[in-house]
């Protein structure tokens, strides 16, 4: 392309600073270096984390930024070394990395990777940043920065897919639905016939309950204090609906009154302790599965020795654990052959330049996913 190895100067929404508007800026996006591939935004979903990030993680240290993380695009050029991608290819960036190479990546145990925003390399690092805005290097989110026409991405965090799929659907299989579809189906390990429980009905909590169904639940049981939720978690496979301010007594009590002493697995897809609780206490003892999946690194999060004593577990699920590189196809794939469902998660389309106005639908609980167009294809 015309634009290999040269700055390209485009558009982005940028973070100046913690709890402000994101503001259009033009930008300036480096060509990739050794390993790098840079790409060309076509659509990005609005994800709760990149709330999180402006709203609540809020350290300084942490802006200016571009945040998005949910995205899909179009190679437009690679740095050397990189062999796996070329000019033209349908991608995902991924905000986890898959080395192939560590301990982890080895292991069929776990999708972390030692070289993830989290371990030994920080992606957030502004060092490394490939963007620039008026002279000053701004944060790559989560190292993909989906809220730009261009980013630059490590090729290990980036997936190749079918290049029938549509961006502006599957561009939402980068976070929020592989997340929740996976951690019921890969983490929980949900089984046919159980009875299942999913707090939460965002993007996340519906897919959980999406996982739980292609599992095999014959019970699924959707928990909001949004009633307008239930109806679109029925689409996905819900069978039951609680909504915890219909009732005087704990949820977990709810529940366990309404499946003769717990449910077999719960999702908590909120991101609140006292919810991450309630979804344990929720577990039938001797068996039940309980797994965290809602971000958040804000407050200690504690239960009673007893609720594990009893035979309960309690697991933490990072991405669904699917490994990026792999799954993401994999969940382009299903998602090609009608296996599992993206359209129906879609309420809102907006351009890039009404992100402002994405974010606060999902602020007020309006949406359960925007798609942003950012660049035409």
């Amino acid at each position: 392309m015309a634009t290999a190895g040269k700055v390209i100067k485009c558009k982005a929404a940028v973070a100046w600073e913690p709890n402000k508007p994101l503001v259009m800026e033009d930008i300036e996006v480096s060509p990739p270096e050794a390993n790098m591939v840079r790409i060309k935004i076509v659509a990005t979903g609005v994800c709760h984390t990149d709330l999180y990030h402006l709203y609540e993680g809020m350290g300084e240290d942490d802006f200016p930024a571009v945040l998005g993380h949910e995205g899909a695009g179009i190679v437009e050029s690679v740095g050397p070394g990189v062999t796996e991608f070329q000019p033209g290819d349908k991608v995902i960036p991924l905000i986890i990395p898959q080395c192939k190479e560590c301990r982890f990546c080895k292991s069929p145990k776990t999708n972390q990777c030692e070289k993830g925003w989290d371990g030994g390399d920080d992606v957030n690092a502004l060092a490394v940043s490939r963007l620039t805005c008026k002279g000053k290097k701004v944060l790559q989110f989560m190292g993909t920065s989906t809220f730009s026409e261009y980013t630059v991405v490590n090729q290990m965090a980036v997936a190749k897919i079918d290049p029938a799929a549509p961006l502006d659907k599957v561009c939402l299989l980068g976070c929020g639905i592989t997340t929740g579809y996976g951690a019921a189906v890969n983490t929980a390990k949900v089984e046919p016939g159980s009875t299942c429980a999913a707090f939460g009905l965002g993007a996340v909590g519906l897919a959980a309950v999406m996982g739980c169904k292609a599992a095999g639940a014959k019970r699924i049981i959707a928990v909001d204090i949004n009633p307008e939720k239930f109806e679109k978690a029925k689409v996905f496979g819900a069978t039951d609906f609680v909504n915890p301010k219909d009732h005087s007594k704990p949820i977990s009590q709810v529940l366990s009154e309404m499946t003769d002493g717990g449910v077999d697995f719960s999702l908590e897809c909120v991101g609140n302790v006292g919810v991450m609780c309630s979804a344990l206490e929720s577990c039938v003892k001797g068996w039940g599965v309980s797994v965290i999946v809602g971000w958040t690194d804000l407050h200690d999060v504690a239960a009673r020795p007893l609720q594990l004593i009893a035979g309960r577990t309690w697991k933490g699920s990072l991405f669904g654990g699917f490994k990026s590189k792999d799954g993401v196809p994999q969940m382009v794939k299903a998602y090609l052959d009608k296996k599992v469902k993206v359209d129906e998660f879609i309420t809102h389309n907006m351009t890039l330049d009404q992100v402002n106005d994405a974010i606060e639908l999902m602020k007020q609980g309006k949406c359960i996913r925007t798609v942003l167009s950012v660049s035409q294809q």
